[in-house]
């Protein structure tokens, strides 16, 4: 076949708004001390990774996974203590849940809605699935604007909203009260994403019998099963019905339904990691405010948003000696300066604080 013959490659078969932003980009983290995607450091203990393995092994790998994941839900509802005559649906992480969300409500000039800064998926997944996303802006110390948020409620009147409780990456709570006055104003669905509820302990799961239009997503990642990729979200069953029916079928595999299982008749294990991780916010938290130049923001979430100059040329060194932190500054305007660590362990906080340190 000659250069004249060689078919071409059609992509403008791809909507051109997809071909227009880039990729979600995760940096290869091979030789670094990772501290810059909120996982916990942790390992599990030596005799529950034999059990599992034990379970691993005699998996049926041959059969499809339980397509409901009915045995799953029953512990994750004794897990996070889920109302009673609530729903659940799984997902292949959170991400998954936020898009089978989008999909559900993307009729035709659909808006998404959430405070800015926060979780970059929100935005990603209105633009894969072809929603308009508007974003409303945090105010100082990364508030949530309550009276632009009821605003824009009232002029895009929203078919799915997002709020991060904490948020990411600032890492605050917003206002309870704030919250529950969108609940109130919103005609459409109301996401409460509680990503990080282990090291918060502030919820609204328990306030799901009071909202027809309230869902509540969490993840065992930051628990300490990131790999497994494990997402739900509660509420209302007629509501969970109609999100389901955009689930892909046997969405989380047999492995993971297993594994998972296992761990949460476990879960002092994880409640005793989280803890520990608290503690050691707090202290990464004291070491940042004492350094120079550095302004720490509050943070009820596994880690701590901070901001410094010439935070691009401090985050790079930081890297050069081995620590991965996510650099913000340049992502958005509200995060100008601004650097995000995860806590690790205290060794690994060490190396960061040395690095940084060094960096400045």
């Amino acid at each position: 076949m000659n250069a004249r013959d060689k078919p071409s490659v059609p992509l403008a078969a791809v909507r051109e708004e997809i071909r227009a932003r880039p990729g979600y980009h995760v940096p290869d983290s091979a030789g670094f001390v990772k501290l810059d995607a909120m996982e916990n450091p942790y390992g599990l203990p030596r005799e529950l990774k034999r059990r599992l393995a034990g379970l691993v092994a005699e998996a049926a790998l041959n059969r499809y996974p339980d397509a409901q994941g009915r045995e799953l839900k029953a512990a994750l509802r004794g897990a996070l203590k889920v109302p009673q005559g609530m729903e659940l649906v799984l997902g292949n992480g959170s991400d998954e849940i936020i898009q089978m969300l989008a999909l559900a409500v993307a009729k035709p000039g659909a808006v998404l809605l959430a405070p800015e800064p926060s979780f970059v998926m929100y935005r990603i997944v209105a633009q894969a699935t072809g929603m308009q996303y508007v974003g409303v802006p945090l105010v100082d110390g990364y508030a949530l604007d309550r009276a632009s948020m009821l605003a824009a409620i009232g002029r895009h009147d929203p078919a799915l909203i997002f709020v991060a409780y904490p948020n990411n990456p600032t890492g605050n709570l917003f206002d309870a009260a704030a919250i529950e006055d969108i609940l109130h104003a919103a005609k459409g669905l109301v996401v409460v994403d509680e990503a990080y509820h282990a090291f918060a302990r502030a919820s609204f799961m328990d306030r799901l019998p009071d909202y027809g239009n309230l869902l509540v997503m969490r993840t065992l990642s930051k628990l300490g099963l990131a790999g497994l990729r494990i997402g739900l979200m509660a509420g209302a069953p007629e509501l969970i019905a109609e999100i389901d029916k955009v689930r892909l079928p046997y969405n989380v595999g047999v492995l993971t339904q297993l594994v998972a299982i296992e761990v949460l008749r476990h879960s002092e294990v994880l409640e005793a990691q989280a803890a520990a991780i608290v503690a050691e916010r707090g202290r990464v938290a004291k070491a940042l405010a004492a350094m120079p130049g550095v302004a720490v923001y509050p943070s009820a979430a596994n880690f701590i948003l901070f901001k410094l100059p010439e935070a691009a040329r401090v985050s790079a060194g930081i890297r050069q000696q081995g620590v991965l932190v996510k650099n913000f500054d340049g992502s958005h305007p509200q995060l100008a300066g601004c650097i995000r660590v995860s806590i690790g362990t205290p060794p690994q906080n060490d190396l960061f604080l040395a690095a940084l340190t060094a960096s400045m």
